[in-house]
């Protein structure tokens, strides 16, 4: 397993790590999340991704829980949390970044976690009714608090990105070290343009979600959404259009040929990609079985075989929207 530093820090992480979204709660017991956690850890991942808001809380208490029963060194994994839509519906206590909530957050997240403090802590949305200056000095509280030890933020733009760099260089608070936004064959834009500037800059690091497109760069919505997928669970509705249209379907098929000639399944090849880019830190997956936890680290098999003839190839399949 590569490990890549996350951003400037002096932090590693695991190339390919494990994330809790959908999974945890939804589709994955605390039995069920053992097991997954386990596989990634003894394969080398040493990152897993939560947030408040996954699965209500329940997510944080899934994995904490597994934690706690796998007995692994503090020291030897790193483990996130995510805040922003709250749990609540009180006015200060949801779809907000102020200092209130963010502090309280904090605590609740730990408490559900059962941990001392957070590796790494993320604004999960930017917030335009709270000064960013506000946010930053709470974020630097609550690593000077000891309760996380780096934060960063999650599908800000680059200029809001931006601003909080340049509030904490003023004020000598903590910066941001990371974010974390979408990052796949059909969603490239942001990582690879518009936050361009940010990694030479500020030394941005990255922790993407969804290298699989929600499943479809998996090749299983080829012929409709199959029953126990993603897109057939309630709440999701909103997904299936997005992974049964024809025309992303028809670029899978033949993203597929590509896989094919390599030797490895299109998930597989997907992920790789992902992997590929050198300002990802790592690639965030997920997994409802420990089948696909190795299935995702065979990934890293593919790396040596995107030559830059292949990388083109897919370049002409998937060019940036």
């Amino acid at each position: 397993m590569p490990y890549r530093r996350l951003g400037r820090s002096g932090l590693k992480v695991s190339l390919l790590s494990l994330g809790s979204w959908v999974s945890f709660g939804a589709q994955v017991d605390e039995d069920k999340a053992l097991a997954c956690m386990t596989a990634a850890y003894e394969g080398g991942m040493n990152f897993f991704d939560n947030a408040e808001a996954y699965a209500g809380g329940q997510s944080e208490q899934i994995m904490g829980t597994a934690l706690a029963r796998a007995g692994w060194a503090r020291n030897s994994y790193v483990v996130s949390s995510k805040f922003f839509w709250g749990l609540g519906d009180g006015v200060n206590m949801s779809n907000t970044l102020n200092r209130k909530y963010l502090l309280q957050a904090v605590d609740a997240s730990l408490e559900r976690f059962g941990l001392d403090f957070l590796d790494l802590v993320f604004c999960h949305r930017a917030d335009p009714e709270t000064p960013i200056e506000e946010t930053v000095w709470a974020m630097n509280d609550v690593i000077n608090q000891g309760k996380a030890l780096y934060w960063g933020t999650s599908e800000w733009a680059a200029d809001e990105i931006r601003a909080a760099f340049e509030i904490a260089e003023r004020h000598h608070l903590h910066k941001p070290v990371m974010e974390q936004p979408e990052y796949n064959l059909f969603s490239r834009q942001r990582v690879e343009q518009e936050y361009a500037r940010l990694y030479q800059d500020w030394g941005l690091g990255l922790t993407t979600w969804s290298p699989l497109a929600s499943g479809l760069l998996t090749g299983k919505y080829l012929d409709g959404v199959p029953e126990g997928s993603r897109a057939a669970l309630p709440g999701y509705e909103w997904l299936r259009d997005q992974l049964t249209d024809p025309e992303a379907n028809a670029k899978v098929r033949r993203l597929k040929e590509v896989a094919d000639q390599l030797g490895c399944s299109l998930a597989e090849l997907a992920l790789a990609w992902c992997a590929h880019n050198p300002h990802v830190s790592t690639v965030i997956t997920g997994a409802t079985s420990v089948e696909q936890v190795h299935q995702n680290l065979r990934a890293l098999d593919v790396l040596e075989k995107l030559t830059p003839a292949v990388l083109s190839r897919i370049e002409d399949l998937f060019p940036i929207a």
